[in-house]
């Protein structure tokens, strides 16, 4: 005898119930949480846009902001240039070499972030590991990675072209090489078959690649705090800042609003190509 349906939804609920609330607890209720205080005067707790005002005319702010976004966008456009190349390589070379970089390209991403930080500190600060080597040649060579935009872009790179190009060696191995021998067979020319065949048949993978490098450094914290100057400093520790240093919730909180609608922006872009190649796909 089959259960009423009402039943087994009221099952299903209550086997759902915890997960649901565990959810609501821990990500909604503190997203929402901030979105009104960041609407929120810090005098008398009032509606007020002030907070937003201030960080959107601000010198301050906006040249925090400004050197964010500059930071993010040189990591991305370098990342995935520098991964889609090793890739390529990675994919379509079957050398001793090739396989040794294959091996331990990963290796990165199994480093504590933090551990990689000072482990790269000692090579590239000005009396390091690199500095030292140039002295036994008689030179005194200061690399200047230290304390600026430099040395966080250098960082950012060491982080996220593992990542990167394990996603486009994924994308790339989906590619028949019957498909890629055929092209060339009938006289298609090598950067034809990139152009026209690699990297459209790659293109929704490395738009993934780049929304997941976007959203993870617009909100980095530990490399901007540790190898970044003092002015201007990345979002993570200025909302860092306004938060412990200086007590000002209600613009923290905008601020991570202001964080989150970057993060979005990127998740627009990441929806759009899928609902394309899934439109795509229906067309063909």
């Amino acid at each position: 005898m089959r259960k009423p349906k009402w039943k087994t939804n009221l099952y299903i609920a209550l086997m759902l119930a915890p997960a649901l609330l565990l959810t609501m607890g821990i990500i909604v209720y503190p997203i929402i949480n901030t979105v009104i205080r960041s609407f929120s005067s810090p005098e008398d707790g009032s509606f007020t846009l002030a907070n937003y005002v201030f960080l959107l005319t601000d010198d301050v702010s906006m040249e925090n902001i400004a050197y964010t976004l500059w930071i993010v966008v040189v990591t991305v456009v370098l990342s995935i240039l520098i991964s889609y190349v090793l890739a390529l390589y990675l994919r379509f070379y079957d050398t001793k070499i090739s396989k040794f970089i294959g091996t331990i390209y990963l290796l990165p991403r199994f480093v504590p972030s933090l551990v990689a930080v000072y482990a790269m500190i000692t090579i590239i600060r000005d009396s390091g590991f690199l500095n030292r080597v140039s002295r036994l040649f008689g030179y005194n060579f200061k690399p200047g990675l230290m304390y600026n935009a430099r040395g966080i872009i250098l960082m950012n790179l060491w982080f996220n072209i593992a990542f990167a190009t394990m996603i486009i060696v994924a994308a790339l191995s989906s590619i028949p090489d019957s498909m890629v021998e055929s092209a060339r067979d009938v006289g298609a020319r090598k950067i034809n078959v990139f152009l026209n065949m690699i990297l459209p048949l790659s293109f929704k993978d490395v738009m993934v690649a780049m929304t997941f490098i976007f959203m993870s450094n617009v909100s980095s914290f530990t490399t901007p705090f540790v190898m970044g100057g003092n002015n201007p400093i990345m979002l993570g520790v200025y909302l860092r800042k306004q938060f412990s240093e200086y007590s000002n919730y209600e613009i923290a909180a905008a601020l991570s609003v202001i964080m989150f609608l970057f993060s979005s922006v990127s998740a627009i872009i990441y929806i759009y190509t899928n609902l394309k190649e899934k439109e795509w796909e229906k067309a063909n």
